[in-house]
């Protein structure tokens, strides 16, 4: 019977010591894991779903996660990453975070399996740190809002044409293009309305290269703008262009005042992109009128802003009898334009003198016009003239294996 108690007494001791031991496990392993199960919300789970958009936050990825993109069946492909890991042997561990946090909308990532693969297979955490992954939340979640806040009436319709330099094609990416109207605008359609990719061998140097690009700019300007403004489809322009300088100018004659226009320029520095960089000043543009005007001589319009010209690069074309109106800037460079301000004070610039230079040579005296601009002044150069008030324009395009400036395209009638 002793031999019993004492058994017992033993196995009493030995359950006590085992719930100890156990209790102190799971209170360790609570320390580990810090929450019961993996189980999120459903008000978190929408939450979100709503701040990313249905789409992936990986930074790049962006794909939509409610369906498949090569089937388009609605599919449901997202996943919950956890910024700080569930638990502390996890990628990042989870020091820093209180438990009831680790399943908080704000320490999940939307993404889709790949990603979300791709996230967790750096065991270390090294390359995907917490720190990264809060970024990429915070830009995603604000671009969303930014996005989804702007007002139906700031929508755009996207314009691109492109047309061969020399011996380069150019062609504007419309995602690129789009992505440069935010935050003022955005787009319209999916789709922009594209008015240069021509099939054409001939150069900028060959005979028929400025009637067939003209002909073919008028014909799917017509075509897929102007009719689309008269039915009032269209109630904005956000204008992509690269081009060669006369047929920018066209373009620019085209859109006049139909529809309000915004016109993008190509930045080089510090990184090639259509979207305005920070401009702190707006460029001061100067013009030099020549010495004496008279109305008896040719007027000549030179826009020296990429580069400064030699006036006997102008008169080597047309002759010394000719009075010479210059718009400049201090240093013309090619990154001149930096902001649409920049833009409005070209346009408050040129307009004044396009018409005080009809006014001194008559409406039926032909404006020859010499341009060394960046693509956005070519545009704004051609809106500025009106079809019925202004003079009919000579425009010239500088050519070195033709020598130097050289006639290209006339826009309005010569009367004799």
């Amino acid at each position: 019977m002793q031999h019993s108690a004492l058994v017992a007494e033993l196995g009493k001791t030995f359950v006590t010591e085992m719930a100890v031991s156990i209790a102190e496990s799971a209170e360790n392993t609570s320390e580990l894991i810090k929450v019961a199960d993996r189980h999120i919300k459903d008000s978190v789970r929408y939450s979100l779903w709503g701040r990313s958009a249905c789409r992936c936050q990986f930074d790049g990825c962006n794909e939509l996660v409610w369906k498949s993109n090569l089937t388009q069946e609605d599919v449901n492909l997202a996943e919950a990453a956890h910024i700080y890991s569930f638990n502390s042997g996890g990628a990042r561990g989870n020091d820093g975070i209180d438990a009831d946090k680790i399943n908080s909308a704000d320490n999940l990532l939307l993404a889709c399996r790949r990603c979300h693969k791709t996230i967790d297979n750096n065991p270390m955490g090294t390359r995907y740190s917490i720190e990264l992954l809060q970024s990429w939340k915070r830009e995603h979640e604000s671009r969303v809002e930014l996005v989804t806040g702007i007002k139906p009436n700031k929508t755009s319709h996207v314009l691109l044409y492109g047309a061969a330099i020399g011996n380069v094609e150019t062609s504007v990416d419309f995602q690129e293009a789009a992505s440069a109207l935010f935050p003022r605008r955005f787009p319209a359609r999916r789709e922009p309305l594209e008015l240069g990719n021509i099939n054409f061998a001939e150069r900028d140097h060959e005979p028929n290269f400025w009637s067939v690009h003209r002909g073919h700019l008028e014909k799917r300007f017509r075509q897929r703008v102007a009719e689309r403004i008269e039915d009032k489809d269209i109630g904005h322009l956000s204008v992509f262009a690269i081009a060669p300088q006369p047929l920018l100018i066209l373009l620019g004659s085209l859109l006049v005042d139909l529809v309000d226009v915004d016109v993008y320029q190509r930045h080089r520095e510090p990184s090639p992109s259509w979207s305005w960089p920070d401009a702190s000043s707006t460029v001061d543009f100067v013009v030099r009128p020549p010495a004496k005007p008279d109305a008896s001589r040719t007027p000549a319009l030179l826009l020296s802003l990429s580069a400064p010209i030699d006036s006997q690069r102008i008169t080597s074309v047309i002759g010394d009898d000719l009075d010479l109106w210059e718009v400049t800037v201090n240093q013309p460079h090619n990154d001149l334009i930096k902001s649409p301000a920049d833009l409005s004070a070209f346009r408050a610039t040129v307009r004044p003198l396009i018409d005080q230079l009809k006014m001194i040579y008559g409406q039926a005296t032909p404006l020859h016009v010499f341009p060394v601009a960046s693509v956005s002044c070519n545009v704004e150069l051609g809106r500025v003239r009106m079809p019925k008030a202004h003079q009919p324009w000579i425009i010239y395009d500088h050519n070195n294996r033709l020598g130097g400036f050289v006639q290209a395209l006339q826009i309005g009638e010569t009367h004799v």
